[in-house]
């Protein structure tokens, strides 16, 4: 009878202890702030762009955009995938549509065709990537969560080799490319249509970005470096 007392005992004792340590290890898994908005606004990113690399192969011209939109849809699916599941292993709820910016620019898409069709669509493209990029790198440098980390190391490659691709065609079908400062974010007055990037990216023309005509490149017609010919 000791022995079934004891046995008992030591069962308490070890569900008592497990209680706690399983506590602690939820309570260790809770992602930061910065973890959370990271997966929410890429599944949003991700949803989008599935649905306009569908759109592109639908009404396309160019038949780079038609490839480039067969690869986003199998690429962003794949990075979903993988959004999806780190986000389930620690709790975060995810968005089950695109943000409302994404979907304008999905609506404004749906109402063009031919060779308009292919220019807004790489200009879309462009700016969502730029942003994507920009909010992966934050993640890199300022996630805390090690699984959410490592999904963007392996995303930004992935949207790095999809920016050079749309810069390419960009230059072929004469489409403006914004260009990102040092900070990552799109310089402003780089293109017209909305970004699918959502609201949280920082908007063109905000503090973070240099101005247009910045120092790097002298303005045209600027006098302030060289002297006038009429002084001599």
């Amino acid at each position: 009878m000791l022995g079934i007392k004891r046995l008992g005992l030591l069962a308490a004792m070890v569900v008592v202890g497990v209680a706690p340590a399983a506590a602690a290890a939820q309570a260790a898994a809770q992602p930061s702030t910065q973890d959370t908005q990271y997966l929410q606004a890429m599944h949003q990113v991700n949803l989008a762009e599935i649905t306009m690399g569908n759109l592109a192969q639908q009404k396309g011209q160019n038949a780079q955009v038609k490839d480039l939109g067969k690869q986003f849809v199998t690429d962003f699916t794949q990075l979903d995938d993988a959004v999806k599941s780190t986000a389930q292993q620690l709790n975060v709820q995810l968005p089950n549509n695109p943000t409302t910016d994404q979907q304008n620019v999905i609506n404004q898409l749906n109402g063009l065709s031919g060779a308009d069709f292919d220019k807004a669509w790489v200009t879309a493209e462009l700016n969502s990537h730029v942003q994507a990029i920009q909010a992966t790198q934050t993640e890199i440098s300022q996630g805390s969560e090690q699984s959410v980390i490592t999904l963007a190391q392996d995303a930004l490659p992935v949207l790095q080799a999809h920016l050079d691709a749309l810069t390419s065609l960009a230059e072929t079908l004469g489409v403006p490319v914004p260009q990102a400062s040092a900070s990552g974010s799109p310089s402003p007055g780089g293109t017209s249509t909305p970004a699918p990037g959502g609201t949280e990216s920082p908007t063109p023309g905000g503090t973070e970005s240099p101005t247009p005509g910045t120092t790097e490149t002298p303005a045209p017609g600027t006098t302030e470096e060289t002297p006038a010919p009429s002084q001599s």
